[in-house]
């Protein structure tokens, strides 16, 4: 079981748009994740998928490659003021998030979690009261 990794450090896009993206791919395999992201119509498909492809190629060719983890990490943040927004000339600070993401390829099989579906109970049927007819 060999394992080969790739950290793609300082993405322009934010944590939390990589992961919507991220999250879509994550139990493909490497070549169905890239499929899928070149027609995913989001900014951040492309960062990824280059991730994925320099994973690939760490790799040096070999067949049956599975994801162990795809992670995103948050990276810098660079603190920034936004002109105009508070009023009378001032600005407004804001944080300009980077990202980080760890790709860990295997060749093994990976293990597919049992999902556990909750039992069903029964339905109790209740019998409807008898009416006792009033006899005049």
């Amino acid at each position: 079981m060999a394992m080969y990794t790739h950290i793609q450090k300082n993405i322009g896009d934010s944590p939390r748009k990589l992961r919507l993206v991220a999250d879509m791919v994550r139990k493909m395999t490497p070549q169905d994740a890239l499929e899928t992201l070149q027609f995913t119509q989001r900014a951040a498909a492309m960062p990824l998928a280059k991730a994925i492809k320099t994973a690939i190629a760490n790799a040096g060719g070999v067949v049956g490659l599975n994801f162990k983890s795809l992670e995103v990490n948050e990276g810098l943040k660079m603190r920034r003021y936004r002109v105009g927004t508070a009023g009378r000339g001032r600005g407004r600070p804001y944080k300009k998030r980077f990202s980080q993401i760890r790709i860990i390829l295997t060749d093994d099989v990976v293990s597919e979690e049992v999902v556990k579906t909750p039992k069903i109970r029964a339905v109790k049927t209740v019998k409807p009261a008898k009416i006792e007819e009033v006899k005049e």
